[in-house]
């Protein structure tokens, strides 16, 4: 993503943090770690991608226990531990290519277990940012290697086979450890949605300010704390959601894998991601503490997650690489919107939406770390509203495919889980609107009529904290015009300017034969384009 110049301008200096970018964004902590989340989203396509019942599996088993992400060991001793082990205690071994492991343990055991969990620490480099990675990935793809690419599963910083393990000055061995089978993940995308009970719904002391504000309008609506897993283990097993609220519900069962296919890759970072993008902001605002740095970098941590799980390892440090996850999407739909650029005028680049969120990104860390905590609320809501405008313009675009382009499974699909990880936010401004939205782009759906969920959605723009100039209208790179009926939506004042310049077009468009108009019957056919240029000298519009 990129920043605006004024908010450039408020950047701390580098000497604060030398951790490497994340798409612009400079994070001042560690978190290659979360980065890397979304290997295992890549991983999972592959295997989707596949289109048999294995490769789902396979993606489902890297959906519910992840790769890339919080590598650790479980390994059996075979001897009890002599005494109590801590988290974070000191423990030392051998790797499968001969160098030393210094790390710490995952979780603490009494004296006398036998099986311990030990974390593999993580550098600042994200290329090489774990040395084993293993969790679900399919054996073909440990790949011992010294310097690995992203997304390469590695297996030569895993502890050694036979090698003796160190816990807190004393030595141990394991008659049972393998390297294939003990080493794991600890974060998950399923994870993600799982956990939301305790993380984003029930106030406790580790969650004051829960229910989450974004995440209380999903579960009003979904009635389900683990509404996206559900939705996502529906699509990978080829069955149907039973939200208890009776809304939003989607039957995989009427779909075959290619449908399925879209619901379960699409799902995972729509929904189950996206969420907790916005947790973390939000327990950023939790942990702000208007002391010192020191006390509030539990705060400043959580921010550069949030970051990290929007825009994920693949962007790179300047977000032009090939991603995954939200910021990626943001990306692909400003071209489909002709939303991209600072201006949000253009159809390729950075997404208008990108670079409005970087500014608040940049605005929220900075707050934080001069301990301005009244400030973040607004910065969370901000990008709350932000990040949903993809997801509309994914609802849309798909509307239109299937009504006015013969859309078939793939599109439906597509549609339908776009509108799932947007129809919360309709519903909590209007139910009749979101119910219009969600008859008509829910899977098995009878039909689908475009203009009846623009118009829905369109309605209730001002309430979900977006506008026309945001969202942006369906354009037809070729023809340099938008889609007839797919027109951004336009603000009041705006639209009566636009009218007032629209008359006197057309009236001199009759007397001289031509046409200023930006917007074609595209897909249509020349001789509709033709019968709409009779309709604007006010003869007759029909299509």
């Amino acid at each position: 993503m990129k920043f605006s110049l004024a908010t450039a301008a408020l950047i701390l200096p580098t000497t604060l943090a030398s951790f490497e970018r994340i798409a612009g964004y400079e994070p001042m902590s560690q978190i290659t770690d979360h980065n890397a989340i979304d290997l295992d989203q890549k991983s999972m396509e592959t295997y989707l991608a596949l289109g048999t019942e294995e490769g789902f599996q396979t993606a489902q088993d890297i959906y519910e226990q992840g790769g890339h992400s919080k590598a650790h060991a479980v390994i059996t001793l075979s001897s009890p531990l002599v005494a109590d082990l801590s988290k974070g205690d000191p423990i030392l071994g051998t790797a499968v290519d001969g160098t030393a492991i210094s790390t710490n343990a995952y979780l603490g055991a009494s004296a006398g277990d036998t099986v311990i969990k030990i974390k593999y620490a993580t550098s600042d480099d994200q290329d090489t940012y774990v040395g084993c990675s293993v969790g679900a990935l399919p054996a073909t793809e440990h790949r011992p290697c010294a310097v690995c690419f992203k997304g390469f599963q590695i297996t030569s910083g895993c502890f050694g086979v036979g090698e003796i393990i160190t816990v807190n000055g004393v030595s141990y061995t394991s008659d049972t450890y393998d390297v294939a089978n003990d080493n794991k993940a600890g974060r998950t995308i399923q994870g993600f949605s799982t956990s939301a009970d305790s993380k984003q719904l029930t106030t406790s002391t580790s969650c004051p300010g829960c229910p989450y504000k974004e995440f209380k309008k999903f579960y009003d609506y979904y009635g389900s704390s683990t509404y996206a897993n559900e939705y996502v283990t529906a699509a990978l097993d080829g069955t149907a959601t039973s939200f208890t609220t009776g809304l939003g519900d989607a039957d995989f069962s009427k779909y075959g894998l290619a449908g399925r296919r879209e619901g379960a890759k699409k799902g995972s970072a729509y929904l189950n991601v996206y969420m907790y993008v916005l947790r973390e902001f939000e327990d950023a605002f939790d942990n702000c503490k208007e002391v010192d740095i020191e006390q509030n970098y539990r705060a400043v941590h959580a921010w550069d997650k949030g970051v990290a799980f929007y825009t994920g390892s693949l962007e790179g440090t300047n977000g032009a690489g090939s991603g995954k996850l939200l910021h990626a999407l943001a990306d692909k739909r400003c071209v489909n919107y002709k939303t991209c650029g600072n201006d949000g005028d253009e159809t390729k680049g950075i997404s208008k939406i990108n670079y409005l969120l970087g500014d608040q990104f940049i605005l929220g860390q900075n707050a934080l770390l001069t301990y301005n905590c009244g400030a973040i609320r607004p910065y969370v809501d901000r990008i709350a509203d932000l990040m949903s405008v993809p997801m509309i313009q994914g609802t849309l675009r798909y509307a239109y495919k299937v009504d006015w382009q013969g859309g078939v499974e793939i599109e439906k699909a597509e549609g339908a889980v776009f509108m799932a990880a947007v129809i919360p936010r309709v519903h909590d401004c209007n139910a009749t609107d979101a119910a219009i939205i969600y008859e008509n782009m829910k899977v098995g759906a009878a039909s689908t009529n475009y203009a009846k969920v623009k118009n829905a959605f369109e309605r209730n723009y001002d309430c979900m904290g977006v506008n026309g100039a945001l969202v942006g209208g369906l354009f037809h790179h070729f023809y340099n015009a938008y889609y007839v009926g797919a027109e951004p939506k336009k603000e009041a004042e705006e639209k009566e300017d636009a009218e007032e310049k629209e008359d006197a077009e057309e009236k001199e468009n009759c007397v001289t034969g031509g046409s200023s108009s930006n917007v074609l019957a595209i897909g249509l056919g020349s001789s509709a384009l033709a019968v709409a240029l009779l309709a604007s000298c006010g003869v007759f519009y029909m299509i």
